[in-house]
């Protein structure tokens, strides 16, 4: 299923008009569908009975009637194309279902750039977000985030900023992976510039995403409404760093909001770059340590099957002995010798059980005789100079 023109159109035009996430377009969609709100917003219908004509909506729907005046949908639309980009929209088949869950907030539609296919691209990705001022530690850590997850088939989402987004993105970008970038402003300027080189790979690996038409500039209030696209696209959010009032925090709320895996990466306890992901940590319940991308695919991934290993030490010689030698040895005291009958009280075990297990361990090059019974056997000095 396609949506029809008219309804892209339509879609196109209060992309212009209004804000993203606005919950009174929300709802008139929702009740009306787009054609309708749009009529609305004319002047042509009322306001349904379902929402009440405060005086906050009809302030709101007042601006939007100014704002309709000069937008065209149209040449807007003409520009997308040109760039190679599409408008899509909810009822089309390259739609997210998972964008569903924002409700009253879901995108009136979506603009995109790109080879990739949004929908089936983030059928199994997580977004990895944190500081602009991010320190050495965490770039590295976002890179190898991202790269690993690229390896395991995973589409990284971010938000294309400096620090921890580029990051994530360049790591996906060098294992060849896909990688989605949502912008706070029309996918026709790439903002912070300085990201270029990395925005026009992306159009090769993934996507470039935007709830706001062509020519439009970013603002503080788009990012942070940016943010829960980010979080509603992903089956979970990872914080790499954030300071105490990091935006990336925000993204972390919107994925808890969401009922997404919400992670957080641990940094040294004297870093401002990580007093955000200790926060979560300490304070949100749900938020889980993450420390390599084996535990991110255990929160994300299918229950049961992407288990991350459980982290062991060294495997050490005496490890691979039965519990009555391991007993025998153990019994073996740290500094000079002991006879077998010693031992073999130390031990737990009768006197020829002790004996056979001394001979083995001798044999292994555990222990070796000395004058008064047995000992440690002592590592052999290096005597080259």
């Amino acid at each position: 299923m396609t949506v029809s023109d008219d309804e892209r159109l339509a879609r196109a035009a209060l992309c212009a008009i209004a804000e993203p996430g606005d919950a009174l377009l929300g709802r008139l969609i929702a009740t009306l569908g787009a054609d309708g709100a749009l009529a609305v917003v004319r002047g042509g219908e009322p306001l349904p009975k379902a929402i009440p004509a405060t005086d906050a909506a009809l302030a709101r729907l007042a601006a939007w009637r100014t704002r309709l005046e000069a937008a065209d949908p149209d040449v807007d639309l003409s520009i997308c194309e040109r760039l190679g980009g599409r408008l899509v929209c909810p009822g089309d088949p390259e739609w997210p279902a998972t964008l569903d869950d924002l409700g009253e907030r879901r995108p009136y539609a979506l603009w995109l750039r790109g080879s990739a296919d949004l929908r089936y691209t983030c059928l199994r990705s997580v977004a990895i977000v944190g500081a602009r001022a991010a320190s050495s530690y965490g770039l590295r850590i976002a890179a190898e985030l991202g790269a690993e997850l690229a390896a395991a088939g995973w589409t990284v989402v971010s938000g294309g900023a400096l620090g921890i987004d580029a990051a994530a993105h360049r790591g996906v970008l060098a294992a060849d992976g896909h990688t989605v970038a949502v912008f706070a402003n029309g996918v026709d300027r790439f903002y912070p510039p300085r990201n270029d080189a990395i925005f026009m790979e992306i159009l090769d690996q993934g996507l470039l995403v935007s709830e706001s038409p062509p020519g439009t500039d970013p603002n503080r209030l788009r990012f942070l409404v940016r943010n829960r696209l980010i979080a509603a696209l992903t089956k979970g959010t990872v914080v790499v760093e954030a300071a105490a009032r990091s935006g990336a925090l925000n993204t972390a709320a919107h994925a808890r909001h969401l009922g997404r895996a919400l992670m957080a990466v641990p940094g040294p306890v004297d870093s401002r770059s990580s007093v955000g992901c200790h926060k979560l940590l300490r304070e949100v319940p749900s938020a889980r340590c993450v420390t390599q991308v084996s535990e991110v695919i255990e929160e994300i991934g299918q229950i049961g099957t992407d288990l991350a290993p459980i982290p062991q030490g060294p495997v050490l010689p005496r490890d691979s002995l039965d519990p009555t030698t391991r007993a025998v040895l153990e019994a073996m005291p740290a500094r000079g010798a002991a006879g077998p009958a010693e031992i073999a009280v130390k031990a737990g075990v009768d006197l020829p059980t002790a004996g056979g297990r001394l001979g083995q361990l001798s044999a292994a090059g555990f222990i070796e005789r000395a004058p008064t019974g047995w000992r440690l056997r002592r590592p052999k000095k290096d005597t080259r100079s």
